[in-house]
């Protein structure tokens, strides 16, 4: 069947294919307008969902099995793969713990991927042998209700993976007058640590671009106060560091008082309106790329109006560094998740009350 003729010929399928272009465009509007929002990951669900249905009915309408039959092949593969994913998740998150004990500092934050991990060998096990299949329907009514807990998180992890990666193409545009730069901690509590590096080095390389394109040179922002088992400011270390990389010290304004991301944000936005004279200025701020989304929110709420770009991270470091600003984004969000997590367990506490009660029981 030629492709204008299934429009002319099934009606349902123009008003699907009209509701997919809306759902388009009102992701897109919102996502350009303020990519800054946890609702824009739930836009850009649907926009695919109907996007899923709108291809599938295309499919069946040509009416031409060869299509058809390579559709059917494609979701079993993709079907597949998901299912896989699911099923060894606990392989790749232990994988991926040896390598960040191989290569970075033991601490509690780098094991949280051994810990998922191994929690999900226990639920594996839990799931496979079944020990409470003898329990009361009651009981087993009332132990549902922690995967469904778990479920709910899990689709919040995906809103934020999904807001994660769309964050990375938010347009840079080449006209600033302040980049910031988010301090990190010092090796030594003096030396700039690569991963700092990273930052200033894409902050400078953004500069230079844009002065490619003749433009003005922006100032930089280096914004970081001093920790307690620091010598010096990360602001100072990071200025030294872009001194001996050839930044003119007079594109270089410092905020040395922040002690984390929201301070950055808000302090820096202060530094670059006294220097400016107005807030009327354009503004990036740089960190890592796993980092960039969640800074964007604390941006957001310091009233700065800044987004940010991203510097490389190697991808062993990616798993734990995302899982970690995963907790963070929910940490952020606590009391919205509380009232859900809330209403699941009464839910369920409800329904084993119910159950408990029901003639079956007694």
């Amino acid at each position: 069947m030629h492709f204008f003729q299934i429009f002319s010929s099934n009606q349902p399928f123009t008003y699907l294919t009209i509701l997919l272009f809306l759902t388009f465009i009102v992701f897109l509007t919102a996502w350009l307008k303020e990519p800054r929002r946890l609702f824009n990951g739930i836009l850009f669900t649907t926009f695919i969902l109907i996007l899923g249905i709108w291809f599938t009915v295309l499919i069946i309408a040509t009416n031409l099995q060869i299509l058809i039959n390579i559709y059917i092949v494609v979701l079993a593969l993709f079907v597949t793969i998901i299912v896989l994913m699911a099923a060894f998740s606990w392989l790749f998150f232990l994988w991926n713990a040896y390598f960040v004990w191989q290569r970075e500092s033991h601490t509690l934050p780098n094991l949280l991927t051994l810990f998922i991990g191994l929690a999900l060998i226990i639920v594996w096990a839990i799931a496979l042998i079944g020990p409470f299949k003898a329990a009361p329907n009651w009981l087993k009514a009332l132990l549902y209700a922690t995967p469904a807990v778990v479920l709910y998180l899990l689709l919040v992890a995906y809103n934020f993976l999904v807001n994660l990666a769309l964050y990375q193409l938010v347009p840079r545009q080449y006209n600033q007058d302040y980049l910031i730069v988010l301090g990190a901690g010092l090796y030594n509590g003096e030396t700039v640590t690569p991963l700092l590096a990273s930052r200033i080095n894409r902050a400078i390389q953004f500069a230079q671009k844009q002065v490619a394109k003749g433009r003005k040179m922006p100032k930089l922002i280096m914004s970081g106060g001093q920790g307690k088992d620091e010598k010096i400011s990360e602001a100072q270390a990071m200025t030294e560091y872009a001194l001996a990389r050839g930044i003119a010290p007079d594109n270089i304004l410092r905020e040395d008082k922040s002690q984390n991301t929201y301070q950055n944000m808000l302090f820096s936005a202060k530094v670059a309106a006294k220097d400016y004279g107005s807030d009327n200025y354009r503004a990036k701020f740089f960190s890592n790329n796993y980092h960039i989304f969640r800074a964007s929110l604390f941006a957001r709420a310091a009233g700065l109006n800044a987004n940010g770009v991203g510097s490389y991270t190697r991808f062993y470091f990616l798993p734990n560094a995302i899982v970690r600003e995963f907790a963070g984004v929910l940490v952020m969000n606590k009391k919205r998740h509380l009232i859900v997590i809330t209403l699941i367990l009464v839910a369920f506490i409800l329904l084993a009350l119910f159950t408990g009660l029901s003639p079956a029981q007694n």
